[in-house]
């Protein structure tokens, strides 16, 4: 088996998020987008002594559990990947691949249940679409990328997650550039007018608010723009029109300057009877209706607050924050994102709440300025989790309980590892379905601190273990310190795990590490090893 082979398979499983796992003569070989079931030819397109993955060519037979996907550019857009399952089987292969991630990983706890999403289709309040070409040199496009492509746009005309309003002004605004030939800013030659239009709406007021993005390097008439716009017929109300400048490089939404052509540059959104600013650029999850579903199983997991201090941290607009303020003492939510947290502020005051502090910042950065130690943490960090050294902060303020909301079961279990370390474990754990027909799915997790007090008592002979006191005692930064004391030298976790190792030592995996696929592992180097050696003849542990 050498890259560039070609082979055929029954893809036996499916990982999270979208791993087809196919065996050929004893080699596990990994197919993005295929589907349990299915038989399908693929090429190798990488191959590493520990891994092999291959591109999917063409499904030659369906699987048993697919349906004919209601949405016509299926298979096409690189949007949906499930739209093809039913909504009862994508719900059983979401909590099924969270499960095999949660036993991969050397954890054990149970998913309590995988809640749905209270409507399949047209969830989205949010949506960033692309302008490009459908093919090099085509026309104009305006959509989403096409399956495993960084550069083609597939045009969206019935994009089935998204409200009907979306697909008729996305229509008119193509129509509209075509008619004037107004170009797609070009990824490689950094030439074009047109970026991304992002469009917002509040699925309980049918407020849209409409965000074009494009370079300086030519002009829009903003009226004329404007006038096309509100000509539209559509069920909802455009109540703010935007125009942001970006001639950055980088293929991601930001703002050199947002101009207000009309309207205003906010709408309402409302959770449990609360109002909720939304702007531009401010977090809000993206399925309003999924939003209160998630929130209920936050809430019941968060318990008791009656006088009790709660840290919401990743807050972004503070929904969560508010959602917890009326039967708490205080909450302080911490969010990067100044503008959210501005709008946060704003959400409170307009909510009535009087008991909730919104801070500007990096987690990292911000928690070392809480002096005050929470009876309660909630944690919703981004798709990436939480970084390793906020992580650790976090662990230092020594909560009984925390609530961890994830939109990434793999990031979530590498941080559920390092939790279990320092002595915190699942206590209860359930997935909500925000994005139907996607890959996706959102964790909530209850985090318990075992104190001294949960320990079983069990009467041991110590005669008849093979264990002395050093060995039960020598911790991890007691060889460090021993090592620099003694040596002079400073050493990992991670390299005292692979001398234990060594040495015959059983010790957990080490998971503080890069979040990238395959990344290379630094090896001990030899004086450090022995070193360590040294530390754990020491220590009595060999």
């Amino acid at each position: 088996m050498k890259k560039g082979d070609i082979f055929e398979g029954k893809v036996i499983r499916t990982e999270f998020p979208n791993k087809g796992i196919i065996d050929i003569e004893g080699q596990k070989v990994i197919v993005k987008n295929a589907l349990e079931g299915q038989v399908v030819r693929f090429s190798i397109n990488k191959k590493r002594r520990d891994k092999v993955e291959g591109r999917l060519l063409e499904v030659i037979e369906p699987s048993p559990l697919e349906q004919p996907a209601a949405c016509k550019h299926f298979g096409i857009c690189g949007g949906c990947r499930y739209q093809n399952l039913s909504y009862e089987q994508q719900l059983d292969l979401k909590k099924r691949q969270v499960e095999e991630l949660i036993e991969k990983n050397g954890l054990s706890f149970d998913i309590e249940n995988i809640y749905g999403s209270p409507i399949t289709e047209g969830y989205r309040n949010k949506m960033e679409f692309t302008f490009g070409d459908e093919e090099k040199d085509g026309p104009l496009a305006l959509g989403m990328h096409k399956k495993n492509s960084f550069y083609d746009i597939v045009t969206l005309d019935d994009c089935r997650i998204v409200d009907p309003d979306f697909n008729v002004l996305l229509q008119a605004i193509l129509k509209y550039f075509k008619e004037k030939g107004e170009t797609y800013f070009h990824k490689i030659r950094h030439e074009g007018f047109l970026r991304h239009l992002v469009m917002r709406r509040s699925v309980k007021t049918g407020d849209i608010l409409i965000n074009l993005v494009t370079t300086t390097q030519s002009r829009l008439d903003e009226s004329e723009f404007v006038n096309m716009i509100l000509s539209q017929k559509i069920d909802g109300k455009v109540v703010g029109i935007l125009h942001t400048l970006n001639d950055n490089l980088a293929d991601v939404v930001q703002s050199d300057e947002t101009k207000t052509l009309y309207g205003q540059d906010y709408f309402y959104e409302y959770l449990y009877n609360m109002r909720f600013k939304i702007s531009p650029f401010s977090f809000f999850q993206t399925n309003t209706l999924g939003a209160e579903v998630l929130y209920d199983q936050v809430r019941e997991y968060v318990g008791e607050t009656k006088d009790k201090l709660v840290y919401d941290l990743y807050t972004g607009t503070g929904t969560i924050a508010q959602m917890l303020a009326p039967v708490a003492s205080k909450v302080v939510g911490v969010e990067i994102v100044e503008e959210a947290v501005e709008a946060a502020k704003k959400n409170a005051v307009d909510n009535h709440l009087d008991n909730c502090e919104f801070i500007a910042g990096d987690v990292l950065k911000v928690v070392d300025n809480l002096t005050q130690k929470p009876d309660i943490l909630v944690l919703d960090p981004p798709r990436d989790g939480i970084h390793p050294k906020a992580l650790t902060k976090i662990i230092n303020f020594n909560v009984d309980e925390m609530v961890y909301v994830s939109c990434k079961p793999t990031s979530l279990m590498r941080d559920l590892l390092v939790f279990r370390e320092a002595g915190y474990e699942v206590k209860r754990a359930c997935l909500v379905d925000m994005f139907p027909g996607t890959v996706h799915v959102e964790t909530v997790v209850l985090l318990s601190q075992q104190k001294p007090d949960d320990v079983i008592e069990v009467d041991l002979d110590l005669d008849e273990l093979d264990i002395t006191s050093a060995e039960s005692k020598a911790t991890y930064q007691e060889i460090k310190d021993y090592v620099l004391k003694e040596f002079g030298l400073k050493v990992s976790t991670l390299y005292i795990s692979q001398i234990k190792r060594k040495c015959g030592i059983e010790v957990g995996e080490h998971y503080n590490l890069s979040q990238k696929d395959n990344q290379k592992v630094p090896q001990c180097p030899k004086e450090k090893e022995d070193a360590i050696r040294a530390a754990l003849e020491h220590f009595a542990m060999i």
